[in-house]
């Protein structure tokens, strides 16, 4: 792209160029694969906040369609937009907390790289929060004047009922706490943010659960648009995360979530040895040994590929690291089955009841395979 297609964006010229401006609102825009939209979004948020001294941090998880080299792009030209490049990890939970930390505005605004957050709202939210007195200002969609759009009535009402769980479990009585659209004071951020899980897509909903106090909240309704370019991030697995998000809130103070999901996987994982050992035993004839050795290696593929896509869903390995984790999952795994029979052969010693045995050495082995795959297998850079 040249730089005669960059310098014709509809942006005005910088407000940094005069540094007597006190910047008023930092604009947070997670991306993944959103290339496409960011000129668009730019062009909107200059219509928007014309009124407003404001930046825009683009938080982008290394997108393979160059979504950063496109912001950086825009950025040479106005110093308003800048970009935090992340390499090695995702989660827009997590992209948020560091778009927030790389910034210095007094109010921080969220709002989805696609396009489907009514940009013209953010000015309403600036104000609650910035001279209204709110604490977080929300743009929501299930009060009067909001609407999902033209969301399908499947989708409606998985939404509803994500909303209605987080108020009987959290006792949140925020109309939409799955929204991905707010503004916050910087101070109540940074009150939630010791805190705060990180779990998933619902950034807002972890926030408002992360402050021991009880927040001064507004909420402005908006319509919900379809997406222009690029593809949606929702999935199944979003479900799943907020389902994580939930525990987390309410368990994860007692006991890390992630350990409840991988032993969790690891339950499933005995179901497939057993099964897996019972035909070949009982069915084929094979003999024990080896039913056992083919078991023990399914059992441990199965958990790899399920803690790989759940558990350790933010650092999720691919192509070739797909392999090396494997291979070192089953060596963190064989290490854990010696403690585990060592442990439950040294209980049953001791004259206790073989359940209790087996018991122990599989609660070792749980332990031992938690700890050293999250060192070895999934680790953080």
């Amino acid at each position: 792209m040249t730089d005669t297609n960059v310098r014709a964006l509809p942006l005005a010229a910088s407000p940094a160029a005069e540094p007597a401006v006190p910047l008023d609102l930092t604009v947070v825009i997670p991306t993944f694969n959103e290339a496409g939209n960011v000129a668009p979004l730019l062009a909107k948020l200059e219509a928007a906040l014309g009124g407003l001294s404001w930046e825009a941090v683009f938080v982008d998880d290394d997108s393979p369609d160059h979504t950063s080299d496109r912001v950086r792009e825009i950025a040479r030209v106005d110093r308003r937009v800048r970009i935090v490049q992340r390499v090695g990890r995702r989660g827009l939970s997590s992209a948020v907390v560091e778009g927030v930390l790389s910034s210095a505005a007094p109010v921080i605004a969220v709002i989805d790289g696609d396009m489907q957050h009514d940009e013209t709202v953010l000015v309403k939210l600036h104000e609650a929060v910035a001279h209204g007195g709110a604490d977080v200002a929300i743009g929501t969609r299930y009060t009067e004047g909001g609407s999902t759009g033209e969301w399908d009535k499947s989708r409606e009402l998985m939404s509803r009922f994500a909303t209605w769980l987080s108020h009987k479990l959290l006792g949140s009585d925020v109309k939409d706490p799955m929204s991905g659209f707010f503004a916050v004071r910087r101070e109540v951020f940074m009150e939630a943010l010791p805190n705060l899980s990180m779990v998933g897509f619902k950034i807002l909903l972890d926030m408002i659960a992360s402050v021991d106090r009880n927040l001064k909240i507004a909420e402005i309704p908006y319509t919900f648009r379809n997406r222009v370019h690029g593809e949606s991030k929702l999935d199944s697995k979003v479900t799943q995360e907020f389902g994580a998000l939930l525990l987390e809130k309410l368990f994860g103070h007692i006991i890390p979530i992630r350990f409840l999901m991988f032993a969790a996987v690891g339950g499933l994982g005995l179901v497939v040895h057993l099964s897996t050992l019972g035909v070949l035993t009982n069915v084929f004839r094979v003999d024990f040994k080896i039913s056992q050795t083919v078991a023990v290696i399914t059992a441990m593929s199965f958990n790899y590929v399920l803690n790989n896509s759940f558990t350790y869903r933010d650092m999720r390995l691919r192509g070739a690291k797909f392999v090396r984790g494997l291979i070192s999952f089953y060596l963190v795994c064989s290490i854990g089955a010696v403690g585990n029979i060592g442990v439950g052969d040294y209980i049953y010693n001791l004259h206790y009841r073989w359940w209790l045995a087996g018991i122990a050495g599989v609660a070792v082995g749980v332990v031992w395979n938690y700890a050293a795959s999250s060192l070895v297998t999934w680790k953080r850079k």
